[in-house]
């Protein structure tokens, strides 16, 4: 992708109702700050000034939140309605989200399941941050869960790095950064959670590939192009690769396609007696109580107006 600037806003869908954009590196989505002028929410007002609705304090009704130095896809409602459908998938766990991400070193295992407990950093000029259960002055952790599997092993500016699919089960504040970091790989030019050591490269290669957000009004399903490849990034030469990301992308769909279809059955009859509902353990209630509150906060600040 090119710099940013107010004019280069890339759209990988647009409706009458959702519009799904390609977010740049090391931009926001929205600042309060008056010195901030370049955002995804200027960008927008720029693009489709006719769009911007009055009734809302930033313009636009952005369905969920991507880190200031993650890129990728990100959907945007044009209106109460459509918000409302939105926001009805983020509650009911509905929606599918995929990251691409180069990490330091080579991961061994092709597929892994990361379970760190991630708490809100009370250390002394760490309160930025995020971290693991377990670390001093973590407070208050939550049970998380991120799922990772290996694309390829290659140097990145000679270095040793993976290229790897992440997908988040649970929705913490920087999950993925941390998780990756807890495991001995964070992510390439994370200057934050490589505590300022990992400054060289021109990003932090993290990017939302893959989005799906089956709303009633519509079905979105975007993937917004993947800048980890040496056409577009000539520092990263890839060596051996490990499963291929359009077959891993196909088994999201076929298990979301699965899990609607499942959604939609239970419409129409109550569960099987024979095939009683598991009980969710503390932590699980508890973790779904959080991300129902923040759905909840979503849609008060611009479904709700």
């Amino acid at each position: 992708m090119e710099p940013v600037s107010i004019d280069n806003l890339s759209i990988l869908y647009q409706s009458a109702d959702f519009i799904v954009v390609n977010k740049h590196w090391d931009v926001r989505i929205d600042s309060k700050m008056w010195y901030e002028k370049l955002t995804l929410q200027s960008q927008l007002k720029y693009r489709f000034p006719e769009l911007a609705d009055p009734d809302t304090y930033y313009g636009f009704r952005f369905c969920h939140q991507l880190d200031f130095s993650t890129s990728g896809a990100l959907c945007v409602a044009l209106n109460k309605a459509a918000a409302g459908s939105a926001y009805k998938c983020f509650k009911e766990r509905m929606v599918t989200k995929a990251y691409l991400a180069l990490v330091r070193g080579h991961i061994q295992e092709a597929r892994m399941t990361i379970h760190y407990a991630i708490g809100k950093n009370t250390t002394e000029g760490l309160t930025h941050m995020m971290c693991i259960e377990g670390t001093e002055g973590c407070e208050n952790p939550k049970p998380c869960q991120s799922e990772l599997t290996v694309l390829e092993h290659g140097l990145y500016s000679g270095d040793p790095a993976t290229k790897v699919l992440l997908q988040p089960l649970t929705g913490r504040t920087h999950q993925l950064r941390v998780h990756c970091s807890a495991i001995g790989h964070p992510v390439v030019g994370d200057f934050t959670y490589s505590f300022k050591k990992d400054s060289g490269p021109y990003r932090m290669m993290l990017h939302a590939y893959y989005l799906r957000i089956p709303t009633s009004k519509e079905l979105i399903e975007v993937i917004a192009p993947d800048p980890f490849v040496p056409t577009v990034d000539s520092n990263w030469a890839p060596r051996r690769a490990t499963h291929q990301l359009e077959e891993l992308i196909q088994e999201l769909k076929d298990q979301s396609v699965l899990a609607e279809e499942g959604r939609q059955g239970n419409l129409f009859g109550s569960p099987s007696p024979e095939a009683p509902q598991e009980a969710k353990s503390p932590e699980v209630e508890e973790l779904e109580q959080e991300q129902r509150g923040k759905c909840e906060q979503w849609l008060a600040e611009w479904a709700l107006e």
